[in-house]
Protein backbone atom coordinates (compact mmCIF):
# COMPACT_ATOMS: atom_id res chain seq x y z
CA UNK A 1 0.00 0.00 0.00
CA UNK A 2 0.82 3.05 -1.10
CA UNK A 3 1.38 6.79 1.39
CA UNK A 4 -1.06 8.37 -0.60
CA UNK A 5 -3.32 5.12 -0.63
CA UNK A 6 -3.02 5.02 2.99
CA UNK A 7 -3.30 8.75 3.40
CA UNK A 8 -7.10 9.02 1.20
CA UNK A 9 -7.76 5.80 3.48
CA UNK A 10 -7.61 7.56 6.69
CA UNK A 11 -9.13 10.35 5.29
CA UNK A 12 -12.11 8.97 3.67
CA UNK A 13 -12.07 7.14 7.14
CA UNK A 14 -12.46 10.92 8.90
CA UNK A 15 -14.51 12.02 6.81
CA UNK A 16 -17.45 8.90 7.41
CA UNK A 17 -16.80 9.47 11.08
CA UNK A 18 -17.64 13.03 10.99
CA UNK A 19 -20.77 12.11 8.92
CA UNK A 20 -21.39 9.90 11.20
CA UNK A 21 -21.55 12.07 14.13
CA UNK A 22 -23.10 14.47 11.99
CA UNK A 23 -25.95 12.22 11.81
CA UNK A 24 -26.54 12.07 15.45
CA UNK A 25 -26.03 15.50 16.03
CA UNK A 26 -29.04 15.90 13.41
CA UNK A 27 -31.24 14.47 15.94
CA UNK A 28 -30.42 17.11 18.19
CA UNK A 29 -31.91 19.49 15.98
CA UNK A 30 -35.33 17.68 15.57
CA UNK A 31 -35.49 16.89 19.30
CA UNK A 32 -38.28 18.92 19.41
CA UNK A 33 -40.18 17.64 16.94
CA UNK A 34 -39.83 14.20 18.21
CA UNK A 35 -40.60 15.02 21.85
CA UNK A 36 -43.82 16.81 20.10
CA UNK A 37 -44.66 13.43 18.35
CA UNK A 38 -43.87 10.90 21.27
CA UNK A 39 -46.15 13.35 23.75
CA UNK A 40 -49.48 13.57 20.71
CA UNK A 41 -49.65 9.94 21.21
CA UNK A 42 -49.43 9.57 24.44
CA UNK A 43 -52.18 12.41 24.49
CA UNK A 44 -54.21 9.63 22.03
CA UNK A 45 -53.64 6.06 23.22
CA UNK A 46 -55.27 3.63 21.30
CA UNK A 47 -54.83 -0.01 21.63
CA UNK A 48 -54.00 -2.52 19.42
CA UNK A 49 -54.94 -2.88 15.76
CA UNK A 50 -56.78 0.53 16.69
CA UNK A 51 -53.96 3.22 16.32
CA UNK A 52 -55.25 4.98 13.49
CA UNK A 53 -53.95 8.61 15.10
CA UNK A 54 -50.71 6.90 15.48
CA UNK A 55 -50.81 5.59 12.04
CA UNK A 56 -51.50 8.55 10.60
CA UNK A 57 -49.21 11.05 12.64
CA UNK A 58 -46.18 8.69 11.57
CA UNK A 59 -47.17 8.20 7.89
CA UNK A 60 -47.37 12.14 7.75
CA UNK A 61 -44.01 12.72 9.54
CA UNK A 62 -41.93 9.91 7.93
CA UNK A 63 -43.06 11.90 4.16
CA UNK A 64 -41.83 14.96 5.37
CA UNK A 65 -38.59 13.66 5.75
CA UNK A 66 -38.39 12.34 2.60
CA UNK A 67 -39.56 8.44 2.99
CA UNK A 68 -41.29 6.92 0.95
CA UNK A 69 -44.82 5.48 2.67
CA UNK A 70 -46.51 2.51 2.08
CA UNK A 71 -49.51 1.73 3.75
CA UNK A 72 -51.75 -1.27 5.14
CA UNK A 73 -49.21 -3.75 5.04
CA UNK A 74 -50.30 -6.89 5.61
CA UNK A 75 -54.11 -5.78 5.18
CA UNK A 76 -53.53 -4.45 8.33
CA UNK A 77 -54.97 -0.75 8.46
CA UNK A 78 -52.06 0.83 11.43
CA UNK A 79 -49.47 -1.33 9.81
CA UNK A 80 -47.11 1.00 6.94
CA UNK A 81 -43.55 1.41 6.03
CA UNK A 82 -41.26 4.20 5.31
CA UNK A 83 -38.45 3.64 3.05
CA UNK A 84 -35.49 5.06 1.72
CA UNK A 85 -32.42 4.57 -0.07
CA UNK A 86 -31.24 2.37 -2.67
CA UNK A 87 -29.70 -0.97 -2.95
CA UNK A 88 -28.31 -2.98 0.04
CA UNK A 89 -27.66 -3.31 2.79
CA UNK A 90 -31.26 -3.21 3.82
CA UNK A 91 -31.57 -1.93 7.38
CA UNK A 92 -34.70 -2.31 9.28
CA UNK A 93 -35.93 -0.17 12.59
CA UNK A 94 -39.07 -1.42 14.46
CA UNK A 95 -41.21 0.87 15.82
CA UNK A 96 -44.61 0.19 18.33
CA UNK A 97 -47.16 2.75 19.20
CA UNK A 98 -50.07 0.53 20.88
CA UNK A 99 -51.06 1.53 24.68
CA UNK A 100 -52.67 -0.53 26.93
CA UNK A 101 -56.72 -0.48 28.11
CA UNK A 102 -57.42 0.00 31.60
CA UNK A 103 -54.21 2.18 32.11
CA UNK A 104 -55.40 6.14 31.48
CA UNK A 105 -53.34 8.55 33.88
CA UNK A 106 -52.52 12.00 34.30
CA UNK A 107 -48.96 12.79 33.68
CA UNK A 108 -46.10 13.97 35.65
CA UNK A 109 -48.22 13.19 38.96
CA UNK A 110 -47.06 10.46 42.02
CA UNK A 111 -50.76 9.66 42.54
CA UNK A 112 -52.94 7.05 40.63
CA UNK A 113 -55.60 9.75 38.76
CA UNK A 114 -56.60 9.00 35.05
CA UNK A 115 -57.37 11.37 32.55
CA UNK A 116 -60.35 8.78 31.59
CA UNK A 117 -61.49 6.20 33.72
CA UNK A 118 -61.11 2.83 31.98
CA UNK A 119 -59.43 4.17 29.60
CA UNK A 120 -56.08 3.25 28.12
CA UNK A 121 -52.55 4.68 28.80
CA UNK A 122 -48.97 4.06 27.42
CA UNK A 123 -47.80 1.80 30.00
CA UNK A 124 -45.47 0.28 28.15
CA UNK A 125 -43.85 3.27 27.11
CA UNK A 126 -44.74 2.66 23.25
CA UNK A 127 -45.08 6.20 22.46
CA UNK A 128 -41.30 6.41 23.21
CA UNK A 129 -40.25 3.20 21.53
CA UNK A 130 -42.04 3.96 18.01
CA UNK A 131 -40.76 7.74 18.00
CA UNK A 132 -36.94 6.23 18.99
CA UNK A 133 -36.91 4.04 16.21
CA UNK A 134 -38.26 6.77 13.96
CA UNK A 135 -35.52 9.00 15.36
CA UNK A 136 -32.79 6.32 14.48
CA UNK A 137 -34.10 5.95 10.54
CA UNK A 138 -34.34 9.80 10.09
CA UNK A 139 -30.50 9.79 11.21
CA UNK A 140 -29.39 6.81 9.55
CA UNK A 141 -30.94 8.47 6.48
CA UNK A 142 -29.51 11.57 6.51
CA UNK A 143 -26.18 9.85 6.86
CA UNK A 144 -26.76 8.03 3.89
CA UNK A 145 -28.01 10.54 1.80
CA UNK A 146 -24.71 13.12 3.00
CA UNK A 147 -22.17 10.06 2.06
CA UNK A 148 -23.83 9.07 -1.20
CA UNK A 149 -23.34 5.20 0.00
CA UNK A 150 -25.57 2.45 -1.23
CA UNK A 151 -27.87 1.31 1.41
CA UNK A 152 -31.68 0.82 2.22
CA UNK A 153 -33.27 2.42 5.40
CA UNK A 154 -36.79 1.17 6.61
CA UNK A 155 -38.80 2.34 9.19
CA UNK A 156 -41.97 -0.50 9.95
CA UNK A 157 -44.82 1.10 11.69
CA UNK A 158 -46.12 -2.35 14.07
CA UNK A 159 -48.96 -2.47 15.45
CA UNK A 160 -50.95 -4.44 18.28
CA UNK A 161 -47.64 -5.58 19.90
CA UNK A 162 -49.87 -5.85 23.31
CA UNK A 163 -51.97 -9.26 22.72
CA UNK A 164 -51.94 -8.50 19.22
CA UNK A 165 -48.60 -10.14 17.49
CA UNK A 166 -48.97 -7.21 15.06
CA UNK A 167 -45.29 -7.97 13.54
CA UNK A 168 -46.09 -11.80 13.72
CA UNK A 169 -48.94 -11.15 11.15
CA UNK A 170 -46.62 -8.90 9.34
CA UNK A 171 -44.12 -11.27 9.09
CA UNK A 172 -46.16 -14.07 8.19
CA UNK A 173 -47.43 -11.95 5.12
CA UNK A 174 -43.76 -11.68 4.41
CA UNK A 175 -43.42 -7.59 5.35
CA UNK A 176 -39.44 -8.21 6.57
CA UNK A 177 -38.57 -10.52 3.84
CA UNK A 178 -35.36 -9.07 2.11
CA UNK A 179 -33.87 -7.14 5.74
CA UNK A 180 -30.24 -7.40 6.13
CA UNK A 181 -30.46 -6.83 9.89
CA UNK A 182 -33.16 -4.83 12.22
CA UNK A 183 -32.76 -2.38 15.28
CA UNK A 184 -34.68 -2.01 18.06
CA UNK A 185 -35.30 -0.82 21.90
CA UNK A 186 -37.54 -0.66 24.61
CA UNK A 187 -37.76 1.91 27.57
CA UNK A 188 -36.94 0.76 30.89
CA UNK A 189 -35.22 1.95 33.86
CA UNK A 190 -31.51 0.86 32.87
CA UNK A 191 -29.15 1.33 30.03
CA UNK A 192 -28.06 -2.35 28.76
CA UNK A 193 -28.51 -4.41 26.06
CA UNK A 194 -31.19 -7.01 25.55
CA UNK A 195 -29.69 -10.24 25.53
CA UNK A 196 -32.12 -12.10 26.85
CA UNK A 197 -34.28 -14.44 24.67
CA UNK A 198 -38.07 -13.69 25.26
CA UNK A 199 -40.58 -16.95 25.02
CA UNK A 200 -42.68 -18.04 21.44
CA UNK A 201 -46.55 -17.76 22.69
CA UNK A 202 -49.83 -18.91 21.51
CA UNK A 203 -53.03 -16.82 22.70
CA UNK A 204 -56.06 -19.27 22.61
CA UNK A 205 -59.90 -17.93 23.16
CA UNK A 206 -61.98 -20.73 24.58
CA UNK A 207 -65.96 -20.32 24.12
CA UNK A 208 -68.12 -22.59 26.22
CA UNK A 209 -71.63 -22.66 24.84
CA UNK A 210 -74.19 -24.11 26.82
CA UNK A 211 -78.32 -23.70 27.44
CA UNK A 212 -80.11 -21.30 29.75
CA UNK A 213 -82.77 -22.35 32.10
CA UNK A 214 -84.50 -21.04 35.34
CA UNK A 215 -81.60 -22.06 37.97
CA UNK A 216 -84.26 -22.61 40.67
CA UNK A 217 -87.09 -23.79 38.74
CA UNK A 218 -85.56 -26.15 36.04
CA UNK A 219 -81.99 -26.14 36.91
CA UNK A 220 -81.89 -29.52 35.22
CA UNK A 221 -82.88 -28.34 31.75
CA UNK A 222 -79.81 -26.13 31.83
CA UNK A 223 -76.14 -26.66 30.98
CA UNK A 224 -74.05 -23.85 32.66
CA UNK A 225 -71.04 -22.77 30.63
CA UNK A 226 -69.71 -21.03 33.19
CA UNK A 227 -69.64 -24.14 35.20
CA UNK A 228 -67.67 -25.78 32.35
CA UNK A 229 -65.09 -22.60 32.29
CA UNK A 230 -64.55 -22.84 35.81
CA UNK A 231 -63.86 -26.84 35.53
CA UNK A 232 -61.47 -25.90 32.68
CA UNK A 233 -59.57 -23.38 35.21
CA UNK A 234 -59.31 -25.61 37.80
CA UNK A 235 -57.78 -28.52 35.33
CA UNK A 236 -55.01 -25.82 34.16
CA UNK A 237 -54.39 -24.97 37.72
CA UNK A 238 -53.46 -28.50 38.10
CA UNK A 239 -51.74 -28.89 35.03
CA UNK A 240 -49.39 -26.07 35.96
CA UNK A 241 -47.77 -28.53 38.53
CA UNK A 242 -46.70 -30.60 35.53
CA UNK A 243 -45.13 -28.53 32.37
CA UNK A 244 -41.57 -27.31 32.26
CA UNK A 245 -40.47 -24.22 34.93
CA UNK A 246 -39.71 -22.31 31.82
CA UNK A 247 -42.98 -22.57 30.87
CA UNK A 248 -45.86 -19.99 31.55
CA UNK A 249 -49.72 -20.11 31.09
CA UNK A 250 -51.71 -17.09 32.41
CA UNK A 251 -55.50 -16.53 31.59
CA UNK A 252 -58.43 -13.98 32.29
CA UNK A 253 -62.44 -14.75 31.86
CA UNK A 254 -63.58 -12.67 29.96
CA UNK A 255 -67.15 -13.31 29.56
CA UNK A 256 -68.81 -14.31 32.69
CA UNK A 257 -71.94 -14.86 30.66
CA UNK A 258 -73.98 -12.38 32.87
CA UNK A 259 -74.54 -11.48 36.54
CA UNK A 260 -77.87 -13.07 37.50
CA UNK A 261 -77.02 -16.05 40.08
CA UNK A 262 -80.77 -17.07 39.26
CA UNK A 263 -79.91 -17.77 35.28
CA UNK A 264 -78.25 -21.10 34.37
CA UNK A 265 -75.28 -19.06 32.19
CA UNK A 266 -75.35 -20.28 28.45
CA UNK A 267 -72.54 -18.25 27.40
CA UNK A 268 -68.62 -17.86 29.08
CA UNK A 269 -65.52 -16.89 27.45
CA UNK A 270 -61.66 -16.72 28.90
CA UNK A 271 -58.60 -16.21 27.17
CA UNK A 272 -55.24 -17.86 27.46
CA UNK A 273 -52.02 -17.14 27.42
CA UNK A 274 -48.94 -20.08 27.02
CA UNK A 275 -45.69 -19.25 26.66
CA UNK A 276 -42.37 -21.47 26.49
CA UNK A 277 -39.47 -21.07 25.18
CA UNK A 278 -39.45 -22.85 21.73
CA UNK A 279 -42.46 -23.39 19.70
CA UNK A 280 -42.42 -26.81 19.72
CA UNK A 281 -43.46 -26.67 23.58
CA UNK A 282 -45.86 -24.01 23.18
CA UNK A 283 -48.04 -26.70 20.59
CA UNK A 284 -47.54 -29.27 23.10
CA UNK A 285 -48.92 -27.70 25.61
CA UNK A 286 -51.72 -26.19 23.60
CA UNK A 287 -52.96 -29.77 22.81
CA UNK A 288 -53.17 -30.18 27.00
CA UNK A 289 -54.73 -27.07 27.60
CA UNK A 290 -57.32 -28.27 24.64
CA UNK A 291 -57.69 -31.59 26.46
CA UNK A 292 -58.83 -29.60 29.41
CA UNK A 293 -61.09 -27.66 27.80
CA UNK A 294 -62.47 -30.20 26.04
CA UNK A 295 -63.11 -32.74 29.10
CA UNK A 296 -64.99 -29.63 30.57
CA UNK A 297 -66.99 -28.83 28.02
CA UNK A 298 -68.27 -33.24 28.46
CA UNK A 299 -68.36 -32.38 32.10
CA UNK A 300 -70.79 -30.07 31.61
CA UNK A 301 -72.58 -31.17 28.12
CA UNK A 302 -71.61 -28.04 26.86
CA UNK A 303 -69.93 -27.27 23.51
CA UNK A 304 -66.50 -25.83 23.79
CA UNK A 305 -65.07 -23.41 20.42
CA UNK A 306 -61.18 -23.34 20.45
CA UNK A 307 -60.35 -19.82 18.83
CA UNK A 308 -56.41 -19.26 17.89
CA UNK A 309 -56.24 -15.55 18.35
CA UNK A 310 -52.25 -15.04 17.39
CA UNK A 311 -49.17 -16.51 18.00
CA UNK A 312 -45.43 -15.08 18.29
CA UNK A 313 -41.50 -16.81 17.92
CA UNK A 314 -38.83 -17.04 20.13
CA UNK A 315 -36.35 -14.54 20.31
CA UNK A 316 -32.78 -15.20 18.11
CA UNK A 317 -30.29 -13.49 19.76
CA UNK A 318 -27.28 -11.84 17.89
CA UNK A 319 -24.39 -11.17 20.05
CA UNK A 320 -22.57 -9.75 16.92
CA UNK A 321 -24.76 -6.63 16.61
CA UNK A 322 -25.61 -6.61 20.55
CA UNK A 323 -21.61 -6.32 20.75
CA UNK A 324 -21.79 -3.59 18.08
CA UNK A 325 -25.11 -1.99 20.52
CA UNK A 326 -22.97 -2.38 23.73
CA UNK A 327 -19.63 -0.07 22.48
CA UNK A 328 -22.42 2.61 21.10
CA UNK A 329 -24.25 2.72 24.49
CA UNK A 330 -21.19 2.98 26.25
CA UNK A 331 -19.56 5.87 23.73
CA UNK A 332 -22.39 8.03 23.61
CA UNK A 333 -22.92 9.75 26.55
CA UNK A 334 -25.57 8.90 28.63
CA UNK A 335 -25.44 10.84 32.06
CA UNK A 336 -27.83 14.00 30.98
CA UNK A 337 -30.50 13.69 33.57
CA UNK A 338 -31.31 16.60 35.84
CA UNK A 339 -31.99 17.86 39.51
CA UNK A 340 -35.66 18.09 38.46
CA UNK A 341 -35.50 14.81 36.75
CA UNK A 342 -34.37 12.89 39.34
CA UNK A 343 -36.89 14.75 41.92
CA UNK A 344 -39.67 13.61 39.87
CA UNK A 345 -38.30 10.15 39.56
CA UNK A 346 -38.06 10.25 43.37
CA UNK A 347 -41.47 11.33 43.93
CA UNK A 348 -42.81 8.64 41.40
CA UNK A 349 -40.14 5.46 43.01
CA UNK A 350 -41.97 6.39 46.31
CA UNK A 351 -45.05 4.89 45.10
CA UNK A 352 -44.30 1.31 44.58
CA UNK A 353 -41.77 -1.04 46.53
CA UNK A 354 -38.18 -1.00 45.21
CA UNK A 355 -37.18 -4.23 47.90
CA UNK A 356 -34.60 -6.57 45.73
CA UNK A 357 -33.87 -4.23 42.54
CA UNK A 358 -30.32 -3.27 43.32
CA UNK A 359 -29.66 -6.73 44.22
CA UNK A 360 -30.76 -8.22 40.95
CA UNK A 361 -29.09 -5.07 39.35
CA UNK A 362 -25.54 -6.26 41.07
CA UNK A 363 -26.29 -9.57 40.45
CA UNK A 364 -24.11 -10.98 37.62
CA UNK A 365 -21.69 -8.20 37.88
CA UNK A 366 -18.25 -9.18 38.49
CA UNK A 367 -16.52 -5.56 37.71
CA UNK A 368 -15.37 -4.61 41.02
CA UNK A 369 -15.36 -1.04 40.30
CA UNK A 370 -18.69 -0.74 38.37
CA UNK A 371 -20.34 -3.12 41.66
CA UNK A 372 -19.24 -0.02 43.82
CA UNK A 373 -20.34 2.59 41.16
CA UNK A 374 -23.90 0.57 41.06
CA UNK A 375 -23.90 0.31 45.23
CA UNK A 376 -23.32 4.40 45.28
CA UNK A 377 -26.19 5.21 43.34
CA UNK A 378 -28.61 2.75 46.07
CA UNK A 379 -30.48 5.93 46.42
CA UNK A 380 -30.78 7.81 43.32
CA UNK A 381 -33.77 6.90 41.95
CA UNK A 382 -33.11 7.53 38.24
CA UNK A 383 -30.06 5.54 36.58
CA UNK A 384 -27.75 6.97 34.09
CA UNK A 385 -24.92 4.28 33.83
CA UNK A 386 -24.52 1.48 31.51
CA UNK A 387 -24.61 -2.12 32.11
CA UNK A 388 -22.16 -4.36 31.03
CA UNK A 389 -22.72 -6.78 28.32
CA UNK A 390 -24.90 -9.59 29.94
CA UNK A 391 -24.92 -13.25 29.87
CA UNK A 392 -26.91 -14.92 27.80
CA UNK A 393 -30.42 -16.34 29.30
CA UNK A 394 -34.11 -17.48 28.55
CA UNK A 395 -36.50 -14.98 30.03
CA UNK A 396 -40.27 -15.54 30.36
CA UNK A 397 -41.81 -12.38 28.61
CA UNK A 398 -42.72 -12.46 25.09
CA UNK A 399 -42.39 -10.08 21.89
CA UNK A 400 -43.33 -10.52 18.32
CA UNK A 401 -40.02 -9.01 17.78
CA UNK A 402 -39.19 -12.92 18.08
CA UNK A 403 -40.89 -13.29 14.38
CA UNK A 404 -38.65 -10.83 13.12
CA UNK A 405 -35.28 -12.44 14.67
CA UNK A 406 -36.29 -15.49 12.39
CA UNK A 407 -36.23 -13.42 8.85
CA UNK A 408 -32.90 -11.54 9.97
CA UNK A 409 -30.13 -10.82 12.41
CA UNK A 410 -31.75 -8.50 15.22
CA UNK A 411 -30.44 -6.63 18.14
CA UNK A 412 -32.60 -4.55 20.85
CA UNK A 413 -31.56 -2.32 23.88
CA UNK A 414 -33.19 -1.07 26.51
CA UNK A 415 -32.10 2.51 27.88
CA UNK A 416 -33.50 4.50 31.19
CA UNK A 417 -36.99 6.82 30.35
CA UNK A 418 -38.29 6.04 33.81
CA UNK A 419 -37.50 5.83 37.68
CA UNK A 420 -35.23 2.84 39.04
CA UNK A 421 -37.53 -0.42 39.77
CA UNK A 422 -40.63 0.80 37.77
CA UNK A 423 -43.18 -1.48 37.03
CA UNK A 424 -44.35 -1.93 33.63
CA UNK A 425 -47.58 -1.88 32.68
CA UNK A 426 -48.75 0.58 35.34
CA UNK A 427 -49.88 3.69 36.41
CA UNK A 428 -46.41 4.66 37.47
CA UNK A 429 -45.06 3.89 33.81
CA UNK A 430 -47.57 6.20 32.27
CA UNK A 431 -47.22 8.84 34.45
CA UNK A 432 -43.40 9.67 33.06
CA UNK A 433 -44.63 9.25 29.58
CA UNK A 434 -44.53 13.01 28.84
CA UNK A 435 -41.38 13.78 31.36
CA UNK A 436 -37.76 15.43 30.37
CA UNK A 437 -36.71 12.05 31.49
CA UNK A 438 -38.39 9.82 28.99
CA UNK A 439 -37.49 12.28 26.62
CA UNK A 440 -34.21 12.14 27.06
CA UNK A 441 -33.91 8.56 27.55
CA UNK A 442 -35.78 8.13 24.25
CA UNK A 443 -33.48 10.44 22.23
CA UNK A 444 -30.45 8.44 23.89
CA UNK A 445 -31.73 4.79 22.09
CA UNK A 446 -32.71 6.33 18.91
CA UNK A 447 -28.62 7.23 18.92
CA UNK A 448 -27.44 4.27 20.15
CA UNK A 449 -29.30 2.46 17.27
CA UNK A 450 -28.51 4.66 14.77
CA UNK A 451 -24.68 4.68 15.39
CA UNK A 452 -25.21 0.97 15.26
CA UNK A 453 -26.70 1.20 12.38
CA UNK A 454 -24.05 3.41 10.73
CA UNK A 455 -21.02 0.80 12.36
CA UNK A 456 -22.22 -1.92 9.86
CA UNK A 457 -22.52 0.48 6.80
CA UNK A 458 -18.89 1.52 7.11
CA UNK A 459 -17.79 -2.05 8.34
CA UNK A 460 -19.62 -4.47 5.92
CA UNK A 461 -17.99 -7.27 7.38
CA UNK A 462 -20.34 -6.81 10.80
CA UNK A 463 -23.02 -7.76 8.50
CA UNK A 464 -21.38 -11.19 7.17
CA UNK A 465 -20.83 -12.13 10.78
CA UNK A 466 -24.28 -11.05 12.38
CA UNK A 467 -25.31 -13.22 9.35
CA UNK A 468 -22.91 -16.11 9.64
CA UNK A 469 -24.02 -16.27 13.74
CA UNK A 470 -27.64 -15.94 12.54
CA UNK A 471 -27.13 -19.16 10.40
CA UNK A 472 -25.93 -21.03 13.06
CA UNK A 473 -27.87 -20.14 15.93
CA UNK A 474 -31.24 -20.72 13.46
CA UNK A 475 -29.46 -23.76 12.12
CA UNK A 476 -30.33 -22.83 8.88
CA UNK A 477 -34.08 -22.95 9.80
CA UNK A 478 -36.30 -20.95 7.69
CA UNK A 479 -39.21 -19.33 9.37
CA UNK A 480 -42.36 -20.32 9.38
CA UNK A 481 -45.12 -18.22 11.20
CA UNK A 482 -46.38 -19.84 14.14
CA UNK A 483 -50.17 -18.36 13.14
CA UNK A 484 -52.36 -20.44 10.92
CA UNK A 485 -52.65 -19.23 7.40
CA UNK A 486 -56.71 -19.01 8.43
CA UNK A 487 -56.53 -16.88 11.46
CA UNK A 488 -56.57 -13.05 11.22
CA UNK A 489 -55.82 -10.11 13.47
CA UNK A 490 -58.78 -10.05 15.94
CA UNK A 491 -60.04 -6.41 15.80
CA UNK A 492 -62.75 -5.59 17.71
Amino acid sequence: MSQYTAFKDRKEHHVMMSQKQLALAKLDQKKEALFSLSDALWDHPETGFHENFAAESYCKALAQEGFLVEENLAGIKTAFSGTFGSGGPVIGFLGEFDALPGLSQQAGISEKQAVVPGGAGHGCGHNLLGVGSLAAAIAVKQYLQETGMPGTVKFFGCPAEEGGSGKGFMARAGVFNGLDLAFSWHPADVNVVSSESSTANYQICYHFRGVSSHAALAPELGRSALDALELMNIGVQFLREHIPVTSRIHYAITDTGGNAPGVVQPYAQAMYLIRSPELHQVKELFERVNKIARGAAMMTETQVEIEFVKACSNTVLNATLLEVMQKNLEEIPSDFFTQEDRELAGRIAATYSGDGYFEELLAGIQDPALRETIAADRGNPLHSVVMPYPKEQQGFVSSDVGDVSWNCPVAQISTTTMPAGTPMHSWQAVSVGKSSMAHKGMLYAAKVMAASAIDTLEHPDLIVRAKEEFDRRTGGQAYVSPIPPDVNPRIQ
